[in-house]
């Protein structure tokens, strides 16, 4: 965000203490008169120099104020939402440093799934004991996974044993955006059964009233 701000001319302190030097120079200051007419001539002075100087106006960048820190009330369910950030965050790091495209399709997908499964809770924090493990076990597993990815990958050589151990985290991968996707749409099982209750509630209003099908007739 920016603010204007305006910069005065140092001349205006050069040219206010000009005027008390040559007052005390020239001019007596034995009686209260004399500082009260210094005063004034100072007013004065410094009125005309800031016409004569203006100064100018620049833009400067103001930091924004920090948001206040998510919470639900639930210290468990926060302390979770954090671990989830962390780990998402975490992940976004190392998959920086992947330099293959195939491979950081799948971080990708995973960083993806794992978002929206820490925005659910956030939104609905009953939602917490259902990833529970999600957030305390596979998340943390994924970026140890990626860290020995990472650093095998950094050898710059791909002998057998370092070759078969990427390639097992590389199929891994699979498997957890499969399990992943499974996780997130559990979470919906019972919003979604909510829905078919609605329309079945809905679909059974509108029948009595004969609005649907043929029964409805305009009139």
């Amino acid at each position: 965000m920016k603010k204007k701000v305006k910069i005065r001319p140092w001349i205006h302190i050069y040219v206010f203490a000009a005027v008390w030097v040559l007052w005390a120079i020239f001019l007596p200051m034995h009686q209260l008169l004399h500082f009260i007419g210094l005063l004034v001539a100072s007013i004065l002075v410094a009125l005309l120099v800031r016409r004569i100087f203006p100064g100018s106006v620049i833009e400067v960048e103001v930091p924004l104020p920090e948001p206040e820190p998510f919470t639900t009330g639930d210290p468990e369910v926060d302390g979770l939402i954090r671990e989830g950030e962390m780990a998402l965050n975490e992940m976004t790091r190392l998959r920086a440093g992947i330099r293959d495209p195939k491979v950081g399709g799948k971080v990708d997908e995973i960083i993806e799934v794992s978002g929206k499964i820490v925005r659910n809770v956030m939104e609905d924090p009953a939602h917490f004991r259902g990833v529970r493990r999600f957030l305390h076990y596979y998340l943390p597993t994924t970026i140890k996974l990626l860290h020995a990815y990472d650093r095998m990958d950094a050898q710059g050589i791909r002998g057998a044993n370092i070759s078969g151990t990427m390639g097992k985290i590389e199929d891994m991968l699979d498997t957890m955006i499969e399990a992943y996707q499974k996780q997130l749409d559990a979470l919906f099982a019972k919003k979604a059964l909510d829905v078919e209750t609605d329309i079945e509630v809905m679909e059974g209003f509108l029948k009595r009233e004969g609005l649907t099908g043929s029964e409805f007739t305009e009139k």
